[in-house]
């Protein structure tokens, strides 16, 4: 039976979950830039409205006689645009990566009743529901995850493109990065520990310490160790820590011939074009993810591995696919009810529950996007 959605955010990512979401369900993007919104030129099955969404009260009328809504905005409007949401009383799946802690808004979606899975792409998500799945099964004693998205063709200066909004991209650069080691909490800087790690079908990319375990600390506090690096062209570090020295990454306003500015932003106006992917370039996702545990006295390694690479039949980019079919598939989870837990859930929690990650593996799989197992 065909469900109403409405997806909050037309980007490269948002529109893929759109698009993928409209061969089965009635489906509605809303996005303030009108050339976003002409993407779907060719899909006329999928009604477009140009809003303001960066207004709280915009997105509680938008969602009003919908059955679930999907969360693509770029991460500085996540935390607003779920609170609005779950006041207005509706169930949705969220992909903008927010800085906030989400799951402080927990109590209010179950006062409201209403269902939320949040950080639902690939990572934060497909690591978390993998995770979660294990955690049910065995006793995990580590879990580590690389990951990364990046361009085929390595351009110089950068060797890099971006397809999330350009400071969400630069939070990743500058916001501490947190792991847990031997059951305690450890707060490094960004693009710490570096290491360079060989991929089978790519080469040797340059590995380093990133805040992506998120939720995972507060959910899997009987995991002693638990990490998660980013993943980069070997050489990118040195550039990046020249730019956040030099304070070409800071929120604090600086005077300019008398006019204040935020070097935060002249920097993604000056790097986004440059890290813009141009219309059929290709790009890759690449994610090892590594959990040691006891099963019935024996330890166990689990090791999935993740290559996707751009899609040319359907001109989708890897992190669109691999970022917007993870939210898809837990969208259908939540729209025909198998997964309906009252409260902000986090994806460990969609993991937790029996059966949902097979479902998950093998709705990626119908779309191309294969996680391999080696134990």
């Amino acid at each position: 039976m065909k469900k109403n959605v409405i997806v909050l955010g037309a980007g490269l990512v948002g529109s893929s979950i759109a698009k993928d979401l409209s061969k089965n369900h009635q489906v509605t993007s809303v996005d303030f830039d009108k050339k976003a919104l002409d993407k779907f030129s060719a899909f006329p099955e999928i009604k477009c409205i140009q809003e303001d969404l960066s207004q709280p009260e915009n997105i509680k009328s938008l969602v009003s006689g919908y059955d679930l809504v999907i969360g693509a905005v770029p991460g500085f409007m996540g935390y607003q645009t779920m609170k609005a949401v779950i006041e207005a009383g509706k169930n949705m799946v969220d992909i903008s990566f927010m800085p906030e802690d989400f799951l402080s808004l927990n109590g209010l979606a179950k006062k409201n009743k209403v269902c939320v899975v949040a950080d639902c792409g690939v990572a934060p998500g497909m690591g978390n529901i993998i995770l979660g799945h294990y955690n049910q099964q065995i006793t995990v004693k580590s879990y580590e995850c690389l990951v990364g998205g990046l361009p085929v063709i390595r351009e110089w200066p950068y060797e890099y493109k971006a397809v999330f909004s350009p400071i969400d991209v630069i939070e990743e650069y500058t916001r501490p990065a947190r792991y847990i080691q031997n059951y305690e909490l450890v707060e490094k800087e960004a693009l710490s520990d570096p290491e360079l790690i060989y991929f089978d079908g790519i080469g040797t990319l340059e590995s380093w310490n990133s805040d992506g375990l998120r939720s995972l600390m507060q959910t899997m506090k009987n995991v002693p160790d638990m990490i998660e690096k980013t993943l980069r062209y070997p050489g990118c570090i040195e550039y990046l820590r020249v730019l956040r020295e030099s304070g070409f990454f800071s929120y604090d306003p600086v005077e300019v011939n008398g006019v204040k500015v935020r070097p935060i932003d002249v920097t993604a106006k000056l790097l986004f074009p440059k890290w813009q992917l141009k219309p059929g370039e290709e790009d890759f996702t690449i994610m090892r993810i590594v959990i040691k545990g006891v099963e019935n006295g024996s330890e166990k390694t689990f090791t999935y591995h993740l290559l996707d690479k751009y899609d040319r039949d359907t001109q989708t980019i890897s992190m669109a696919r691999t970022t917007g079919y993870a939210c898809t598939s837990v969208a259908n989870l939540v729209l025909d009810g198998t997964f309906n837990t009252p409260g902000v859930n986090a994806p460990e929690a969609v993991g937790a529950q029996p059966g949902n990650l097979g479902y998950i593996f093998q709705y990626l799989k119908e779309r191309g996007v294969i996680y391999q197992l080696s134990e």
